[in-house]
């Protein structure tokens, strides 16, 4: 018999006001890095006339390729079917609508000029694909909206639109990931870009991240309630993680073969991949070494069936490596110079045919977490003032294989 979800606002206690403490003093401290760098200009931060993507865009289209993958758990249960799921599916679009919305505020208030976006969302120039991104965030954020109505609706004839909604959104969650990387891929001034695997590359990236991300947040919000996680959904998220983490540098080696078998890429990729820089050092340690192999040793071993630490490690790890993955895909592309004169060297005093440097500064981290902080106060006020927590995820309650298990040995000592 298939039992009847049951959802409860999370509790006020101590340390859900703590949280939101500290997630408002890093949004102050964010908003107070945009009035520093808008105030003195970007001269105070690490980027230049060569690399104008900064730490920001790393945060910020790391959150933005993470939201598609926040919401793929609902469209599991949705569209798939798969019941273990399907208790998550209203903590799925709301965090997935606010780790989006943390991502955009870090790209608009990166702007330098954050007003200037009025243009862009009054006037559109449908040759780039920025412009056409405006529409997939704007379209993401309706579709999930309607998806989470559509299960928090006690009207029948609202929710029988839940799984048509949950197709639509899990269509448009892979549209938005193919357009995020479709920037990099169109983008044919740099020989480190210019490829059509950037967009599979990206779906494949938001699988892997997006996951990890709501692993760390839903075990935070059940532990922190007191309510029961069960060890095999647990191993469950993290063996399918395990899967996605491995698609993903897949499609990074592919990418890094299909450069070296592309002539005019074959520099780019050489200095990327294995010139021993910074960025060699942050893919191959960074996002292959702690983003990739040691997660897929944890969520694999026997210790994940028992306990939640090895899948919450693997899930911290794949998010790090990620983040190191995102750097080097966007500082170091912008690092390599850009081609002006194919076949001929170029120099000048603009620095023309020059390796770019690039350093962080505080602000631009500070803007970074504080999106990161956007995210998820949304979601902790969401959680506060809407039922979209379970008020167990123990294994006998979301998985019906597990319950039947448990009720015929129930049975059994019984008798």
């Amino acid at each position: 018999m298939k039992k009847r979800t049951h959802y409860e606002l999370l509790q006020s206690g101590a340390g859900y006001y703590t949280a939101l403490i500290g997630m408002g003093l890093l949004i102050v401290a964010g908003l107070a890095a945009t009035w520093y760098m808008e105030h003195y200009g970007h001269i105070v931060t690490g980027m230049s006339n060569e690399i104008v993507w900064g730490m920001p865009h790393v945060f910020a289209v790391f959150m933005i390729v993470a939201a598609s993958g926040v919401l793929n758990v609902a469209s599991i249960g949705t569209v798939f079917g798969k019941a273990p799921y399907k208790p998550l599916g209203r903590l799925s679009a709301v965090m997935a609508a606010a780790v989006l919305a943390g991502g955009l505020m870090i790209l608009v208030l990166d702007l330098g000029r954050p007003d200037r976006l009025i243009v862009a969302m009054t006037k559109y120039n449908f040759k780039s694909i920025f412009a056409w991104n405006i529409y997939l965030y704007n379209g993401f954020f309706a579709v999930v909206l309607l998806y989470l109505y559509t299960q928090l609706s006690s009207k029948a004839g609202v929710r029988r639109f839940y799984k048509p909604a949950g197709t639509l959104a899990f269509v448009w969650r892979l549209i938005l990931t193919t357009g995020t990387g479709s920037i990099f891929g169109w983008l044919v001034a740099r020989q480190a870009y210019d490829l059509a695997i950037f967009a599979p590359m990206f779906i494949a990236l938001s699988f892997s991240f997006g996951l990890a991300v709501f692993i760390l947040l839903m075990v935070a919000l059940m532990r922190g309630d007191d309510r029961a996680v069960g060890h095999e959904l647990v191993a469950r998220m993290g063996r399918l993680l395990g899967v996605f983490v491995a698609s993903a540098a897949y499609f990074t080696i592919v990418w890094m073969l299909t450069d070296l078998y592309a002539a005019e890429h074959r520099s780019a990729v050489a200095y990327l991949f294995a010139s021993g820089n910074i960025y060699s050092w942050l893919y191959w340690v960074g996002f292959i070494g702690l983003g990739t192999i040691a997660p897929l040793l944890l969520v694999f071993s026997n210790s994940a069936r028992s306990s939640h630490a090895p899948v919450i490690t693997a899930a911290l790890l794949v998010i790090l490596g990620g983040m190191a993955l995102m750097y080097f895909i966007i500082i170091g592309g912008q690092s390599y110079p850009l081609v002006l004169f194919p076949g001929m060297e170029e120099s000048s005093s603009f620095n023309d045919g020059m390796i770019a440097s690039y350093a962080p500064s505080l602000p631009e981290i500070l803007l970074g977490l504080g999106g990161v902080a956007v995210a998820v106060t949304i979601t902790l006020v969401a959680a506060k003032t809407l039922h979209i927590l379970p008020t167990t995820l123990a294994d006998a309650e979301v998985d019906p294989h597990l319950a039947a298990e448990a009720e015929g040995a129930g049975l059994k000592k019984a008798a």
